[in-house]
């Protein structure tokens, strides 16, 4: 059988945009919907980031982002801000506290990218 692990994936964007935030982009933000993820639930986090319509922000759906373990995960560029376990629910905080306001939403942050995250003071 052939098959394709998370590590041989493309993990680029599945829509036409690119990773490189565009000119009036501030931040872009990537969705997992691989596998894992979409079983996770990633496809409503998606929907939730995009319905939200934040000036500034590119939202995209991806390929598999290689933390299948910690899904649905939300990456946001040019920061490099990981976010795993993400649900519909944490959307509205995420665009709120971080994408507004420059402040990651701590209990989201990816331990394997922010090992230090149980200290960040918001």
């Amino acid at each position: 059988m052939n098959s394709i692990t998370p590590q041989e994936q493309d993990f680029s964007p599945t829509s036409s945009s690119t990773v490189n935030p565009k000119a009036d982009t501030k931040h872009s933000v990537l969705v997992c919907q691989y596998r894992s993820c979409e079983k996770n639930g990633s496809a409503a986090v998606l929907a939730a980031f995009e319905s939200g319509e934040i000036p500034g922000v590119e939202v995209t759906g991806s390929n598999c982002l290689g933390q299948c373990s910690t899904g649905p995960t939300v990456r946001v560029l040019p920061e490099e801000t990981w976010y795993c376990r993400v649900q519909p629910q944490d959307v509205p905080e995420v665009i709120e506290r971080h994408l507004l306001h420059g402040k990651p939403v701590a209990r989201l942050l990816h331990p394997r990218f922010h090992p230090y995250a149980q200290y960040y003071i918001p």
